[in-house]
């Protein structure tokens, strides 16, 4: 269940990333209540995942997946350049995260 709570964790983050980029420096009242209800939701599923996860693997993962989300969510839809050195760069934050996955199963 606590990887459950982390995977929701880090929708949420990815939430109130996009939010708060839609709220232009919390100027729209709608986006930021949005960006402020999914951090709320974000940190209390962290916590929950803390539980059980390691702070290290639980908090990597959490900001990692966020990342990867938002840019995966600014290209897609925001039209943010997708260079070959910024692909790079998320394919080591994956391959990061697989590898504290597979650690922390052992």
């Amino acid at each position: 269940m606590s990887w459950f709570y982390l995977l929701t964790a880090s929708l949420f983050e990815i939430v109130w990333a996009v939010s708060l980029k839609a709220s232009d420096g919390f100027s729209r009242p709608v986006a930021s209540l949005v960006t402020i209800s999914a951090m709320i939701a974000s940190f209390w599923f962290l916590a929950l995942a803390m539980r059980v996860l390691p702070l290290g693997t639980a908090y990597a993962i959490w900001t990692g997946l966020g990342a990867v989300g938002a840019f995966t969510f600014g290209i897609l839809f925001l039209g943010e350049t997708l260079a070959l050195e910024r692909l790079i760069a998320i394919a080591l934050i994956v391959s990061g995260l697989v590898l504290l996955k597979v650690s922390a199963m052992v």
